[in-house]
């Protein structure tokens, strides 16, 4: 299978004192799901910020294919001034909005509204939504289901989890359990 993300000897920290990765390497391929797990102040999301480029390391080498995210807090998430179906709409085509609504228990018209009108559990679901839309190599996921109760957050898993033929996840998560029932590989940090 072909490799969607490769991190080599990657060292990291906000101060050179203080490292939170010292020659951390990392490889996932395409039909993987590897979760990170970790206390608070770990570096879990401080990992996908230097995945995106956000931050740059000190040392090593990140090769990321095409990505898309799903953070922790979906308010930041989107726009407040535009509706949900115009910003999914602004970075990825709907061909298959349909199919991943029903998958993730979300109705269309949701997504005409404003995303203060919604709860924290379905503009999680709206962002979920959107990622998939965009047809990444890699997803990568920040604790995405935690302001979902227990059976959406399996219903969103197993979803997910049919789409490994096309990428590769990459999964922050505090619950252990989660990640031992979804992951290929867990990493602790």
């Amino acid at each position: 299978m072909q490799s969607v993300l490769e991190i080599q000897n990657l060292s990291f920290g906000y101060a050179k004192e203080s490292l939170l990765f010292s020659n951390f390497s990392l490889k996932l391929k395409k039909g993987e799901i590897k979760a990170i797990v970790g206390a608070s102040g770990a570096g879990k999301s401080t990992l996908f910020e230097l995945i995106l480029n956000n931050l740059k390391p000190h040392s090593g080498v990140i090769k990321v294919s095409s990505c898309s995210e799903v953070f922790q807090d979906p308010y930041s998430s989107f726009h407040p001034s535009y509706t949900l179906i115009e910003q999914i709409s602004d970075v990825a085509k709907l061909d298959e909005i349909e199919r991943y609504l029903k998958n993730i228990n979300l109705d269309y018209e949701l997504l005409l509204k404003l995303p203060h009108e919604l709860s924290g559990g379905q503009l999680q679901r709206a962002s979920i939504l959107r990622a998939m839309l965009m047809k990444p190599d890699l997803l990568l996921l920040d604790e995405p289901t935690s302001a979902l109760d227990n059976v959406i957050q399996l219903e969103v898993m197993s979803m997910l989890i049919k789409h490994l033929d096309r990428m590769g996840m990459l999964l922050i998560t505090h619950d252990l359990d989660l990640a031992k029932w979804c992951a290929d590989e867990i990493i602790m940090i």
